[in-house]
């Protein structure tokens, strides 16, 4: 064996890896959702049923599924139309809030555990730039990323990856999330309405 044969694997490598490895873990959940079926099934109308069926137990398997479908990159309206036509759009876009919470922390940690801070680890001046903005405002920053996007898989991929402290990601969720839900819960109560679709 030679010296180079046992040499660590070089610096730049590292991050790259780690960023196949989460990609790896993330197919192979899309993979298995896919192919059993089960990504088919998450749709407002099975939702709406679940909450219809069994308010509690519906809450609990409502906010499972949030949180899978976050991983598996299913859009954040589908779970919160449900909620709103199910329960109105008050209690629908609390129980989402709870939701996408619990959702944003299993994204956070699970991407973490296989990705570490990869995102901070790549080269390059631009990265450098970005990343010194987020560490002089970390709680601004998500919170205006919140306002924008939400619960979007993608950000919070990119959140877990960046190094950032998770108190300060928790922290701009919660005063970036509530605005947007409001809003948007009432866009589709009113949606609902027009369209006699609402349950409540």
């Amino acid at each position: 064996m030679t010296p180079r044969d046992t040499a660590p694997p070089a610096p730049a490598a590292r991050p790259w890896r780690r960023l196949a490895a989460v990609l790896v873990v993330l197919a192979l959940l899309w993979a298995v959702f896919e192919f059993t079926g089960l990504r088919a099934r998450i749709n407002p109308q099975a939702l709406r049923e679940v909450f219809a069926e069994h308010r509690a137990w519906g809450f609990a398997a409502f906010t499972a599924l949030f949180a899978l479908g976050n991983l598996i990159q299913l859009p954040g309206w589908i779970f919160l139309a449900s909620a709103v036509l199910a329960l109105g759009p008050a209690w629908g876009a609390l129980a989402t809030f709870s939701a996408a919470l619990v959702s944003c922390v299993v994204t956070f940690f699970v991407v973490r555990a296989f990705g570490g801070q990869a995102l901070r680890e790549l080269p390059g001046p631009l990265a450098r730039r970005l990343f010194a903005r987020l560490d002089a405002h970390p709680v601004r920053s998500v919170a205006l990323l919140r306002l924008v996007f939400q619960t979007v898989p993608a950000l919070n991929y990119a959140l877990a990856l960046s190094g950032l402290r998770f108190r300060h990601y928790m922290l701009g969720t919660l005063i970036g999330l509530p605005g947007p839900l409001v809003v948007y819960a009432a866009f589709f109560d009113t949606l609902a309405s027009w369209m006699g679709w609402a349950l409540h």
